[in-house]
């Protein structure tokens, strides 16, 4: 079994994340559930740029699409809600939404790079709270800016140790090796492997050991086979995850990585 915790769906700067490639990738390289956000719900630009009014979706209603999404295909997709707290909060209108949808909704998204907010500012409490108050863990892109730095989940991690939080890509484009030190400190800080190397990902579990780590992939940011190669046509890292990692570490790590840790976590 596989769970792809980190999985996109909407159309955005260079981005068009097409829901039909989502489905498509998951019954062509065996993905039994997927974790989804809508990308829509970024607040600046590749630049750090503030989007114009008339580019942004609503918060609420990138929200509802993830939920209808996971709706039409119970079972196999669950919806991440991706927020917007540099320019909106946590509402009433966004505990009901999530009040009428408790079983499809599984976490909550930040990017810190595209809101151009740090993950530990004051901005981020309400959506903390939102949280708490539904026992949902908080996922976060880690990478690329100050905003986004491993250290401020880390901080917010230990800020709320009653919230589990998953540092998204344990710091992009890095030998993630700050990460797996901060990760292994708290115990309701996670990893996931999203464009982290095979060697690396082994690395963390001998230091961190097997449960605090889960698959994820940013599917299907380079199209529909995004897990078999990128833009230009190079294999995948995650071909590496499917079919060299089975054989290098045991098979009840290789579960726990693969869906058992997910389950946990994201209570699907």
């Amino acid at each position: 079994m596989i769970i792809d915790t980190h999985v996109h769906i909407g159309k955005i700067f260079n981005f068009n994340m097409k829901k039909e490639e989502v489905l498509y990738a998951m019954e062509k390289y065996g993905i039994d559930h997927a974790i989804v956000s809508d990308i829509r719900a970024a607040e600046y630009d590749h630049k750090q740029r503030p989007l114009p009014f008339f580019l942004q979706t609503s918060q609420i209603k990138c929200l509802k699409e993830t939920i209808e999404f996971a709706k039409e295909n119970e079972g196999r997709i669950s919806a991440a809600l991706w927020m917007k707290p540099c320019s909106e909060t946590a509402d009433e209108n966004v505990y009901k939404l999530i009040s009428e949808n408790r079983k499809y909704v599984k976490a909550l998204k930040f990017h810190p790079f595209h809101n151009a907010l740090p993950f530990d500012d004051k901005k981020m409490e309400p959506y903390m709270e939102l949280a708490k108050y539904y026992s949902l863990p908080v996922v976060s892109h880690t990478g690329g800016c100050d905003e986004a730095s491993c250290v401020r989940v880390y901080e917010m991690a230990k800020r709320h140790p009653d919230i589990n939080f998953v540092m998204v890509h344990m710091g992009l484009g890095t030998d993630n090796k700050e990460a797996e030190e901060l990760i292994g400190r708290l115990p309701n800080l996670f990893g996931d492997t999203t464009w982290v190397p095979m060697e690396n990902t082994i690395r963390f579990i001998n230091k961190n050991g097997d449960e605090k780590i889960m698959f994820g992939s940013d599917m299907p940011i380079d199209g529909p086979d995004t897990y078999l190669h990128n833009k230009t046509g190079q294999p995948s890292i995650y071909q590496d995850y499917f079919h060299k990692l089975p054989h290098l570490i045991p098979s009840e790590s290789y579960e726990k990585i693969m869906h058992k840790n997910a389950e946990r976590v994201f209570s699907v």
